[in-house]
């Protein structure tokens, strides 16, 4: 399939639609009580759209693995939980004593519109009822084959989003820009894998997981969305120095401006560009044994050509 036909168009928009059913289904709150102004701001940042690639990428690697009688709810509590997470990180990344951004998306960040204090509390909240979320799918368990594959994605979810995953990878970055120290390569590669890496490979392990794929074919499904993070990453840093501000939804040059070691800086547009595609097509070569991926093929494929 190609990521530039009608057909291709039409299959992405069912899944983001899907995606965001599902957001609605179990993430969005309603708006009410003392804590209002917390529950506001989280349906905000919940609601100011995105790829949704994380709950995607889960739902078709789940149905690379599943049969009619896999449990689809479960992986919908954990659809859910991953988006609430991956917007958790991007609330705390845009605030002042991070990245400091007034823009995501088009349109002003949550911080930039309720305050720092609530901006903080948002993506606590959000972190905490992602759990919450998760831990609800054991209630939907028809089997004991059920609770173990449950148990099975908290496991992956928590490490994936925690100090040896997302956080840790963050921790990398800030450290670096905080103590004026630029990266060396070793260290960049650790912040992408992590960072950036971790929350996909969590989404790809545990669509594999909730299907009941083996531990070899989980690993592969690691290995893969390791691929996918890098070339997602450094496109991102490409975009940062050369992308469409408008088509982004975001200043372009921020990471210039802060002084960041980014894969740009340290390798330079050419060879980003050259390994985005190499990395890719690393991911693809893990796949392409499944007769079933031709769109999540096509799906990673569209990622090295994306100006957004």
């Amino acid at each position: 399939m190609n990521f530039e036909t009608e057909e291709f168009k039409n299959r992405l928009q069912a899944e983001r639609d899907r995606a965001e059913e599902v957001l609605r289904k179990y993430a969005v709150c309603a708006e009410e009580g003392y804590q209002r102004p917390l529950l506001s701001a989280m349906n905000y940042s919940l609601t100011a759209g995105g790829k949704r690639l994380r709950p995607i990428f889960m739902h078709l690697v789940f149905e690379l693995f599943a049969d009619e009688k896999d449990n689809t709810v479960l992986l919908e509590h954990f659809m859910a939980a991953m988006e609430m997470i991956h917007t958790y990180s991007l609330v705390h990344d845009d605030l002042p004593a991070m990245d400091n951004d007034l823009y995501r998306r088009g349109r002003k960040t949550t911080h930039a519109v309720y305050g720092e204090a609530i901006g903080i509390l948002a993506g606590d909240a959000l972190l905490n009822r992602a759990y919450e979320t998760a831990c609800g799918a054991f209630l939907s368990c028809t089997s004991e084959n059920d609770m173990k594959r449950v148990a099975r994605a908290l496991s992956i979810l928590s490490e994936k989003a925690g100090v040896y995953g997302m956080v840790g990878g963050q921790t990398a970055d800030v450290y670096a820009e905080k103590t004026d120290m630029p990266m060396d390569k070793e260290q960049l590669d650790f912040t992408i894998r992590l960072k950036t890496g971790a929350l996909i490979e969590a989404s790809f392990m545990i669509g594999a997981v909730l299907a009941g794929a083996g531990e070899e074919e989980v690993d592969r499904m690691e290995r893969a969305a390791s691929f996918v993070g890098k070339a997602f990453q450094i496109q991102d840093d490409i975009l940062d120095m050369i992308g469409d501000e408008e088509k982004l939804g975001k200043p372009v040059g921020s990471d210039a401006r802060n002084q960041k070691s980014t894969y740009v800086t340290l390798y330079g547009l050419e060879e980003a560009g050259q390994d985005v595609a190499r990395y890719s097509g690393e991911a693809l070569s893990l796949l392409e044994d499944f007769a079933d991926s031709e769109f999540l093929r096509a799906l990673i494929g569209s990622l090295i050509n994306r100006n957004s």
